[in-house]
């Protein structure tokens, strides 16, 4: 395979799960991969491309984007827009989102029409595109009335620049909030919601994953393996050179989230994963995509083997009444 014209895998489809996104026609890899501080963050074009490709190979369709990521902002865009452009476009789910800063000013943020429709325009130019597949509001906007915003999101579907709308960071009542306000309004349905969700932070479990599931509303969860966190990497004493968090986090966070007590939890929960024969973060995914709720999770990956490693968390997601109550006494 050159860098120049790749040839993917023949069976590339033989053994990802696709899973439908609630009631609509988009079935989503049950592994997606995402540029979130790694593809032109603290990664480079070259590991970039190697993942997304090998990805592919593994049957993974879904790249999952916004407008800020990478750094500068906007780099991770530049960087997978170059890479895709040797992919075959009518097999890929190409994501974006946008609801952060991204430029100065009082149009470079939040959820006004003027910001979502500038910032697609954006993202599709660095992307080289002239669609994106899912195209999300990235945050709650509490001074822009929802109705402009799901108006937004509409409108850039009826131009054509999205296939499928999205929110992500919603509470549940906001959810149903902007739920409502399309079915009033007529406009283009939340085809999948994007929250942040693991086996440290289960607040979906009792905050929205009823609401998306009774709207007939996909879920794609980021932060599945808590940004590295619940991987081998953190079960030693020292911080490993390699990881995202001495890479890219810096002391004060690091501090904040590695604990002696988390440390503790997490050994406990490698356990239960190794007498089921899979590794820490194999058994986080196939946690969380054992729920009818998700339709996919969304990893991070800074080389190959993390994507090899992932994916065959699909090989095993049952689990037993025990196994479930002892992982609920270390994370509830």
């Amino acid at each position: 395979m050159s860098a120049n014209h790749p040839e993917f895998a023949a069976e590339r489809y033989d053994k990802m799960l696709y899973q439908r996104s609630g009631r609509s026609g988009l079935l989503l890899p049950a592994v997606s991969l995402g540029a979130w501080e790694t593809f032109g963050g603290y990664r480079g074009e070259e590991v970039a491309r190697e993942c997304i490709y090998k990805a592919f190979d593994l049957g993974i369709t879904h790249f999952d984007l916004a407008n800020n990521y990478g750094r500068p902002p906007g780099n991770a865009e530049t960087v997978v827009g170059k890479i895709i452009k040797q992919m075959p476009r009518d097999e890929l789910i190409i994501s974006s989102k946008a609801g952060y800063q991204m430029w100065p000013g009082p149009y470079g943020e939040w959820g006004s029409k003027k910001y979502l429709v500038a910032s697609l325009d954006q993202s599709l130019k660095r992307l080289g595109l002239d669609y994106v597949d899912i195209f999300y509001h990235h945050r709650p906007d509490p001074n822009t009335p929802l109705e402009e915003t799901m108006a937004a999101l509409d409108l850039l579907v009826k131009q054509g620049k999205a296939l499928y709308v999205g929110v992500s960071n919603y509470s549940g009542v906001e959810f149903e909030q902007a739920v409502e306000v399309t079915t009033k309004m007529g406009l283009s349905p939340i085809t999948i919601h994007q929250p942040r969700y693991n086996l440290l932070d289960r607040k979906p479990e009792t905050d929205l994953f009823d609401h998306t599931l009774r709207n007939g509303t996909g879920v794609i969860v980021y932060s599945p393996l808590a940004q590295g966190f619940l991987t081998d990497k953190y079960l030693g004493k020292d911080l490993p050179d390699s990881s995202r968090a001495a890479a890219w986090w810096g002391k004060t966070k690091v501090d904040q989230v590695i604990s002696a007590g988390q440390i503790e939890k997490l050994r406990g929960l490698n356990q239960i994963a190794k007498e089921r024969g899979q590794s820490l973060a194999q058994m986080a995914l196939a946690w969380i995509l054992r729920l009818p709720a998700v339709t996919s999770v969304l990893i991070g990956a800074s080389k190959v083997e993390q994507i090899v490693e992932n994916v065959a968390a699909l090989e095993n997601r049952e689990f037993s009444k025990e196994e479930i109550k002892a992982i609920d006494a270390l994370t509830l």
